[in-house]
């Protein structure tokens, strides 16, 4: 099975057993890295995750993986909070954290630009305000590839 297949397939097994522990579902990342296969999923609920959601959920996809047996090889399982530079990857994102800081990588350049550094603003419809030294910026939703929180 491909990682895409993989990422997919414990997306939609993580989602509701997240969604019933008042917790969100971040990223799932599957990939090789220096030490081999990592499975990591990031999760996040409004004040935070502690060590014991992470082991809760640790638990539970590990006993899915077990029984699905998706992963042919050898891999390590890691459950984690996303940080204080946590990936905005749907519109409720960007609206739970108007105010902060942003990083905003687009697909396409705006005056030869990609990236920004600004304050998330409103979200009207699919368009982002991004407050950019003092400078207000429309960005569309689809026109973003990466976003993070910025510290």
């Amino acid at each position: 099975m491909n990682a895409d297949r993989i990422i997919t397939a414990v997306e939609s097994f993580a989602r509701p057993v997240l969604d019933d522990m008042g917790l969100e579902l971040v990223e799932v990342q599957f990939r090789r890295e220096s030490a081999g296969w990592l499975l990591r999923l990031f999760i996040d609920r409004e004040g935070g995750v502690n060590v014991d959601d992470c082991a809760s959920i640790s638990r539970q996809i590990s006993a899915y993986l077990e029984v699905e047996d998706l992963i042919e090889h050898a891999y390590n399982l890691e459950v984690s909070s996303p940080g204080l530079e946590r990936p905005l990857k749907k519109k409720e994102d960007f609206v739970r954290f108007v105010g902060r800081k942003a990083r905003i990588k687009l697909k396409e350049p705006i005056d030869g630009q990609r990236v920004f550094f600004g304050l998330l603003g409103l979200v009207d419809g699919n368009i982002i305000m991004l407050d950019v030294d003092g400078q207000q910026m429309e960005i569309d939703l689809n026109a973003v590839a990466r976003a993070r929180l910025s510290i």
